[in-house]
């Protein structure tokens, strides 16, 4: 059994709020829009071990440091995870046939700053978004989330929210 911190769109903010939620977890899951290298190495020090891909306001270095895409297991279960994955509640095509033929229980993106968990039945698939874990951007409600792995199911999905400021 893991218990799973899922975060994206910090945009350079891992403040103690955000911390205190996710101090129960076992790994922490960035869906990208990190922000910059001083973020990722207090995210890294935190003391969770982390799965992370880059965003799209990521610069260089960050691109450097985290690949686009993560396929990975966890408990049973297979995860992809990378920051832009749907448009309009749609797939993009390239993002489609990935999951097509990766075929993972969970996908994991970001990028819209809204968060959403729903089930896809075509696919067979969990998508997950956190929403947005920092200050900047459109959103007004920061959020991430917590679920437990457990004998192959994802279960005991948590939501965390803060006003932004």
């Amino acid at each position: 059994m893991l218990r799973i911190g899922i975060i994206s769109d910090t945009h350079g903010s891992f403040d103690d709020s955000l911390k205190n939620f996710l101090a129960e977890v076992d790994e922490i899951w960035c869906a990208g829009d990190i922000g910059d290298m001083a973020t990722l190495a207090a995210i890294r020090s935190f003391g969770k071990p982390l799965v992370a891909v880059y965003g799209n306001i990521d610069d260089h270095n960050m691109r450097l440091a985290l690949p686009e895409w993560q396929c990975f297991e966890r408990e049973g279960v297979r995860i992809l995870m990378t920051h832009i994955g749907t448009r309009g509640g749609r797939y993009l095509s390239h993002v489609a046939t990935k999951v097509r033929s990766l075929r993972p229980t969970i996908f994991v993106t970001g990028h819209s700053h809204i968060l959403r968990v729903g089930y896809d039945k075509q696919f067979g698939v969990l998508n997950i978004n956190p929403g947005a874990a920092g200050n900047n951007g459109f959103h007004r409600v920061r959020t991430a989330i917590r679920l437990t792995l457990d004998g192959g199911t994802p279960r005991d999905l948590e939501v965390w929210e803060k006003q932004r400021g």
